[in-house]
């Protein structure tokens, strides 16, 4: 009903203009009193002039009520009604306020779709803020704007079915923007009917929407990338509540443990954990929980097969509107890693076998030399036992041959550089130190370009560089680290050979001494391993240089010359 008598209002604003300034004081006072004196001078001619005698003073008497019922109805409708119309017009004026500060486009049209009223918004937004729009449709006002000409029309065509609805339609209306983007507006169309069923008029609301539209799609597209890194993560997502009632599990969960999701989801922790770990579940969420950081752990659970699988978790504490409400985490599969390790360490006898014969390679050739020397003496002294002399003499020179690869590559040489494909060097060294890799339990990459490197070098002396270096991270990197060979030309007349490992770094302190003589971090290591290695990169006129934080992992990279001057 107020909205109706709102708009009944508008629609007779016209009218109500013309009475406000024919109500002004002045010209009531003086249209009263000149109206009096024609009533009674006029009356009075009339009277004496036409009326008989006798009549005169009935005539007069009924004038005179006369007189006072038509001023008293003039006085009650510019006296009564002046306030009437007066309130009228301050609700249309707090009408006009009220929809001027709405950030809404509000539109009031008549039964016919003319326009009657539009607040500021409206007008600004179809470039309206200068014409005259009361009493014109919206075809006629898309004359006055090109950009929003077909947008207006469309108005009519929207109306007319709010029309033929005959109730209050609700629709999303996307209008363009000059600037080349577009806006989208929520439209509420509401007919006003007249109690004969004729058209009265028409109120149009249009909230812009954009950004909530936008909002909408970030959120949308928000919850499909965290559902796609739930769903396709390779790990286990987890999630549980405060008392530890697990909340959602993602479809690996089935697929590592064997175990339905739908059956485990609702119930606590505690009832599928072993018994060793659910004393440690109070102090697990107060670290999560309290502390509100990440707490990784190893643990090993029974799947459905029987089997014990281990998985490295990681949780953290899930907070919402700045309240922790859960932990959230992921458990990766480390079952199969563990078990390699395990075969490895079942070769640690061969390999450390290996390592020792490495390592004292230098010092066995002179007691071999001595121990042939007698062997030889005794055969030609005793000839009894020949067989048994002989024998003794040929596992002392495989003995010595076994010793004579390996102290090959460090057996000081003259340089004779000859044209070597580096790429072939890598590799060779790099199936020498495949074991002492093993023991460790490195794995060793290697990235190298497929058209071959020719250089000019003294290859046993690469060798020797390639050792040293590459060994030094192999033993740095220990627990399934990785050491990474690349190869590249650089500027076309170097190039570049780096190593790379994730192992236990160097401090800086140790950095400023890497090269010295007689300097080493190792318990048994002489030091004299990467003193050689400087001075076969120096010899080759190139550089070598290291990187490394404590914890981070070691670089070294050497610079080559393809052509040695």
């Amino acid at each position: 009903m107020l909205l109706k008598k709102s708009i009944s209002t508008i629609l007779g604003n016209s009218v109500l203009e013309g009475i406000g300034d024919f109500m002004e004081k002045k010209k009531l006072i003086l249209i009263y009193f000149i109206s009096s004196f024609i009533w009674i001078y006029g009356s009075n001619y009339i009277i004496h002039q036409y009326v008989h005698s006798s009549f005169i003073e009935l005539i007069e008497r009924g004038k005179e009520v006369l007189y006072i019922l038509v001023t008293g109805g003039f006085i009650y409708f510019f006296i009564i009604k002046k306030e009437e119309l007066h309130e009228s017009k301050e609700d249309q004026k707090r009408l006009s306020t009220l929809i001027n500060s709405m950030v809404d486009f509000v539109n009031f049209k008549d039964g016919e779709g003319r326009w009657i009223e539009a607040n500021d918004f409206g007008l600004q937004l179809f470039q309206l803020e200068n014409v005259d729009y009361r009493g014109k449709k919206d075809s006629e006002l898309a004359e006055y704007t090109d950009f929003y000409a077909d947008a207006l029309r469309y108005c009519e065509i929207s109306d007319e079915e709010a029309w033929e609805n005959r109730i209050i339609t609700r629709i999303e209306e996307i209008l363009p923007v000059p600037d080349g983007s577009s806006k989208i507006f929520d439209t509420i169309k509401v007919p006003l009917f007249n109690p004969d069923g004729s058209r009265e008029g028409l109120v149009i609301i249009g909230r812009d929407i954009t950004k909530k539209k936008k909002m909408a799609q970030q959120l949308t597209e928000s919850q499909q990338q965290y559902k796609s890194l739930f769903e396709y993560s390779p790990d286990i997502v987890y999630m549980m509540d405060l008392n530890g009632i697990i909340t959602n599990l993602n479809p690996q969960f089935d697929g590592i443990t064997g175990y339905k999701r739908e059956d485990i989801i609702g119930s606590n922790i505690n009832t599928f954990l072993p018994k060793r770990y659910k004393r440690y579940m109070k102090n697990f969420f107060s670290s999560v929980v309290e502390e509100i950081k990440p707490l990784m752990f190893e643990i090993k659970l029974p799947n459905a097969f029987g089997e014990t699988i281990t998985l490295q978790c990681t949780s953290v504490p899930m907070v919402i509107n700045g309240v922790t409400t859960g932990i959230i985490g992921y458990g990766r599969d480390l079952t199969s890693l563990r078990k390699t390790e395990e075969r490895l360490r079942r070769t640690e006898k061969l390999s450390v076998v290996g390592e020792l014969s490495a390592s004292v390679a230098h010092e066995i050739r002179n007691p071999l030399t001595s121990l042939k020397g007698f062997v030889q003496l005794l055969q030609t002294e005793d000839k009894k036992h020949q067989f048994y002399y002989q024998i003794m003499f040929d596992e002392l020179n495989r003995i010595n041959h076994i010793v004579g690869e390996l102290l090959l590559l460090a057996k000081p040489q003259v340089l004779k550089f000859t044209k070597a494909e580096i790429q072939k060097l890598l590799n060779d060294v790099i199936s020498l130190l495949n074991t002492e890799a093993s023991l460790y339990n490195v794995q060793i990459e290697s990235i190298f370009p497929k058209e071959a490197l020719l250089i000019e070098c003294e290859p046993n002396q690469l060798k020797q560089l390639f050792i040293n270096i590459i060994k030094n991270s192999i033993e740095a990197t220990i627990n399934g680290g990785n050491v990474s060979i690349g190869l590249e030309k650089v500027n076309g007349d170097n190039v570049l050979i780096s190593v790379k490992d994730n192992g236990c770094g160097i401090t800086k302190e140790r950095l400023t001494k890497i090269g010295e003589p007689f300097y080493s971090s190792k318990e048994k290591g002489t030091g004299l391993g990467l003193t050689v290695s400087f001075k076969i990169v120096q010899s080759h006129k190139g550089t070598i240089r290291f990187e490394s934080e404590k914890n981070q992992g070691t670089s070294v990279e050497v610079m080559l010359p393809i052509c040695q001057e």
